[in-house]
C-alpha cells in the first residue's frame, strides 16, 4: 500500500472541530488510491486512524489539515510529518469509551452510539461526543438534543478515551455497534474479542439509585407494582387457591425520563433484578439479538427474581421481524416459570409488537404521567437535598418549567451546578448553589419532549409589551390565561375553558407576533405547524402527522399548538381533488380537538387570513370556537408599533414617529419594521459610517417600501366579522 509523507497542519474550521476528519489535497487523495470519506491510518508518535475529506481551495498539496484531538491522536504537533496512508476498517461489534464521571452517569449507550455514529477510531484515542454529520452516508444526528439535556452546556468539551474495540485495529462505529462505558475488560463479547457472535450481558443491579419515597407522583404506580410483585413472586398459592396463574408480566408506560425505569428498580430493591437494554440489544443482528434475550431469560429462569427489559419498543418494535417470534417464545417461558415476574417499560406503547400483550406475557399495564408543578417542586426537593444551596425558591422554578420531566430537572440541577462550580472557581469560595443558578439554568435546558420538534422562539417578549391589538390581547388572555392560571374557577363555576382560538385578519398585522407573546407570558411550549407542512401523499402519513403533534403537544403540557395557515390544513370538505387527504385530516384534527380523549393543558390557536375557507365544523363550540378578528393597525397602533421597533435604531431628531405613524395609511405591522429597515440601510448607503437615521433617510425608504394591505381583502375580512 502506498503511503505519503505530509507536513501536519491544525484545522481551525469549526464545521470540522474535533470530528475524526483530516482534508487532504485532490491529488493526494488520488495518490493514495482512495475515494473522498474513506479511512486513513495517520501515523506521528502513534498510529490512529481517522475520515478523509477534501481540503479546501488554496490548501497546498503538502498539508494534511487535522483537528486538535486527531492531532493528539497521532502524537503530532504542528508543522511536523505526518505519514498519510489507506487502511482497512471494518465496522464496530462493540466499542467501550471511558469518561467524566457526570458524562458516564448521565448519557446513554444509545445517545453514546448516536453521538459516535461514523467515526473511525482505535484504543486509546481520544474522541469528542460532537456527531461526525459530514459525509454522504451519515445522516443528521438525533444525538445533539439529548447530549445538551443530559451533560448541560458543556456536552461540546466533553472528550472520551476508547478503552476497548472489536474487532482490534481500526474501526468504524454503525448503527448496529453496542457502544458502552466501560474500560474494556468488560466489553459485551461473548466469545473475546476474535469471536464471531455479540451478547449484551444481563445486567444484575445490586442496589436501586432511587427509593420508593423519592418517586414523587408515581408513587401510587409503584404500590400497584409492588403489591403485584408480591402476589406473583412471594404468595402465588393465593392467585392458585383461586383458579388464576401467578404469572405477572407488565408493561410500564410514559414519556421519555419521567422515571419508568427508576421505579421499577426502586421497587425491587429487595429483590433480584435481571436488566436488558433495549435499544442496546435491538442494534445488534437478528442472531445476537435472540442470544442476549436467551441468556437473560435464563439468568432469570435460574435464580428466580424480576427480568427487565427498558425501552422495548426498540427491540420488538410493531413492524417485527421472524426473530421478534423466537424473542416473544423465550420471554412466554420466562413468565410462565414459577417464581419469576417481566417488566417492560416503553415511551411509545403503540409502536411495540402487538403480540407483547398477549394474556401470557404483559397482561397489566402501568402509565406514568408528566409532572404538573407541585411534582416538579418536590422532585428539586428530592435532587437537590443533598446540595449546598442559599434559599431557594422552588416555587419559581416549577412553574418556569412546563413539560419537564425529572430527567430534565436533573439536567437543570446538573447544568445550575456547573454555574456554581465555576463561580467558586474564580473567586475561591465554598460551592452553594443559588437562585440565579437555577435560573440561568432554565434558559440553556430545553425538556425531551421538545428535543426533537421545532417551536415558536418566545423570547422575552410578552403581551404587556404588545402595545396595540387590546382586543386580541383580551381574547388571547380569556381563552389561554385563565384556563392555565385560574382552574379553580373554572371548576367551582361549572364551565369548561374554550379549547381554541382562530385568529384571523390581513397578512403582516401580527397573528404569530401576539402567539409569540402569549407564550411569554404563560411560560408555555408551543408546537407551531403551518398548515401545508402536514400533508402527504402517502395514505394514512397526514393524519399520522396530526396525531403525533397531538401527542407531543399532551406529553409538554401545558402547551400551544399554533396552526398557522389552517385554511390549507382544514379546508371545507368535499371540496378537494387530492384523494380525500384533507378530508382525512380535517376528520383527525376535528377529533383530537373534541374527541373521546380529551385535550388537558393543551390550547389551540389557528391563525388564517381566509376564515370563509376553513370548514365550518372547525369553527363549533367546543373547537376553535372563538374567532378574533386582528385589524389592521390604526395610527395609535402604528405609532406604538414604530416606538417598539425604533428602541433599537438611533432615530436623529428630525425624525417624528407620531407624524409619521399618522401618514402610513395602509401599511401594516411587518410594512413598519420593514420601513425603518430600510431607512437605516439607507443610511447606510449614505455613509457606511453613519451613526443616526435621519427624516431624509426615511423618506427615501417610503419610496421603496409600499404598504401591503390589499383594502378589498380587509373590507372582507371585516364582512366575515360582522356575521358571526
Amino acid at each position: 500500500m502506498s503511503h505519503l509523507r505530509l507536513t501536519a497542519r491544525l484545522n481551525t474550521s469549526a464545521l470540522d472541530s474535533r470530528r475524526g476528519v483530516v482534508r487532504l489535497h485532490p491529488e493526494v487523495i488520488a495518490a493514495l488510491g482512495i475515494r473522498e470519506w474513506d479511512a486513513v491510518s495517520l501515523t506521528g508518535a502513534r498510529t490512529t486512524a481517522a475520515v478523509a475529506g477534501l481540503a479546501p481551495a488554496g490548501t497546498p498539496t503538502g498539508t494534511a489539515l487535522l483537528d486538535d484531538v486527531t492531532m493528539s491522536n497521532a502524537g503530532l504537533r504542528e508543522d511536523t510529518t505526518v505519514i498519510v496512508a489507506p487502511v482497512t476498517v471494518y465496522g464496530a461489534r462493540w466499542v467501550t469509551v471511558s469518561g467524566s464521571k457526570m458524562a458516564t452517569q448521565s448519557i446513554s449507550p444509545a445517545t453514546l452510539r448516536q453521538a459516535l455514529l461514523g467515526k473511525v477510531m482505535t484504543v486509546g484515542d481520544t474522541v469528542s461526543l460532537l456527531p461526525r454529520e459530514l459525509g454522504p452516508d451519515i445522516p443528521s444526528s438525533r444525538a445533539t438534543a439529548a447530549l445538551a439535556s443530559s451533560v448541560g452546556i458543556t456536552w461540546t468539551s466533553e472528550l472520551l478515551t476508547v478503552t476497548g474495540t472489536d474487532p482490534a485495529g481500526p474501526v468504524s462505529v454503525q448503527p448496529n455497534s453496542v457502544v458502552s462505558w466501560g474500560e474494556g475488560a468488560g466489553a459485551p463479547s461473548a466469545h473475546g474479542a476474535s469471536g464471531h457472535h455479540t451478547v449484551t450481558a444481563p445486567k444484575q443491579r445490586q442496589a436501586p439509585t432511587v427509593t420508593i419515597d423519592d418517586l414523587k407522583g408515581s408513587q401510587a404506580q409503584a404500590e400497584r407494582l409492588t403489591e403485584w410483585l408480591k402476589l406473583a413472586l412471594d404468595q402465588p398459592e393465593l392467585l392458585e387457591s383461586l383458579g388464576a396463574t401467578a404469572n405477572l408480566g407488565v408493561l410500564v408506560s410514559g414519556p421519555a425520563g419521567v422515571g419508568k425505569a427508576a421505579l421499577v428498580r426502586a421497587v425491587c430493591a429487595e429483590r433480584r433484578l435481571v436488566e436488558l437494554d433495549g435499544p442496546e440489544v435491538g442494534a445488534l443482528h437478528a442472531e445476537d439479538r435472540l442470544r442476549s434475550v436467551t441468556s437473560a431469560a435464563a439468568t432469570v429462569r435460574d435464580g428466580g427474581g424480576v427480568l427487565l427489559i427498558t425501552d422495548i419498543d426498540a427491540l420488538l418494535p410493531a413492524t417485527a421481524d421472524p426473530v421478534a417470534t423466537l424473542i416473544l417464545t423465550e420471554l412466554r417461558s420466562a413468565v410462565a416459570t414459577r417464581g419469576v415476574a417481566f417488566v417492560a417499560t416503553s415511551q411509545q406503547p403503540d409502536n411495540i409488537d402487538p403480540r407483547l400483550r398477549a394474556p401470557d406475557l404483559c397482561d397489566r399495564e402501568l402509565g406514568l404521567s408528566l409532572p404538573d408543578a407541585a411534582i416538579r417542586k418536590q422532585l428539586l426537593e428530592v435532587l437537590l437535598r443533598d446540595v449546598p444551596a442559599a434559599e431557594l425558591e422552588l416555587d419559581g422554578i416549577a412553574a418556569r418549567t412546563p413539560g419537564f420531566v425529572v430527567a430534565d430537572l436533573a439536567a437543570l440541577v446538573r447544568e445550575a451546578a456547573l454555574r456554581a462550580a465555576a463561580r467558586a472557581s474564580s473567586d475561591g469560595k465554598p460551592p452553594a448553589l443559588t437562585q440565579d443558578d437555577l435560573m440561568g439554568a432554565t434558559s440553556v435546558v430545553r425538556p425531551l419532549s421538545r428535543s426533537a420538534t421545532e417551536e415558536v422562539s418566545v423570547g422575552s417578549i410578552t403581551l404587556d409589551d404588545v402595545g396595540d391589538m387590546a382586543e386580541t390581547k383580551q381574547a388571547l388572555t380569556e381563552a389561554v390565561l385563565w384556563p392555565l392560571q385560574h382552574p379553580d374557577t373554572f371548576q367551582r363555576l361549572g364551565v369548561a375553558p374554550p379549547r381554541g382560538v382562530l385568529l384571523y385578519g390581513p397578512p403582516g398585522c401580527g397573528k404569530t407576533f401576539v402567539v409569540r407573546a402569549l407564550a411569554s407570558s404563560g411560560r408555555l411550549s408551543v408546537h407551531s405547524v403551518k398548515g401545508a407542512e402536514l400533508m402527504d401523499k402517502w395514505v394514512g402519513s397526514s393524519e399520522k402527522a396530526v396525531r403525533e403533534l397531538f401527542r407531543r403537544a399532551r406529553d409538554s403540557a401545558p402547551s400551544l399548538v399554533f396552526l398557522d395557515e389552517i385554511d390549507a390544513l382544514a379546508p371545507r370538505r368535499g371540496q378537494s381533488f387530492d384523494s380525500g387527504v384533507t378530508d382525512r385530516v380535517v376528520a383527525s384534527l376535528l377529533t383530537e380537538l373534541d374527541g373521546i380523549e380529551p385535550l388537558r393543558d393543551v390550547v389551540v390557536v389557528g391563525a388564517t387570513n381566509r376564515p370563509d375557507l376553513i370548514d365550518p365544523a372547525l369553527l363549533r363550540p367546543g373547537r376553535l370556537e372563538k374567532l378574533v378578528f386582528v385589524e389592521p393597525p390604526d395610527a395609535e397602533a402604528r405609532r406604538e408599533i414604530l416606538r417598539t421597533a425604533g428602541k433599537s435604531v438611533p432615530l436623529a431628531d428630525d425624525v417624528d414617529l407620531d407624524a409619521l405613524a399618522g401618514d402610513l395609511d395602509g401599511y401594516s405591522a411587518a410594512d413598519c419594521v420593514a420601513l425603518l429597515r430600510e431607512a437605516a440601510l439607507t443610511a447606510m448607503r449614505r455613509s457606511i459610517d453613519a451613526a443616526d437615521v435621519t427624516a431624509a433617510d426615511v423618506a427615501t425608504a417610503r419610496a421603496n417600501v409600499r404598504p401591503s394591505l390589499d383594502q378589498a381583502q380587509v373590507d372582507s375580512l371585516r364582512a366575515f366579522s360582522a356575521a358571526r
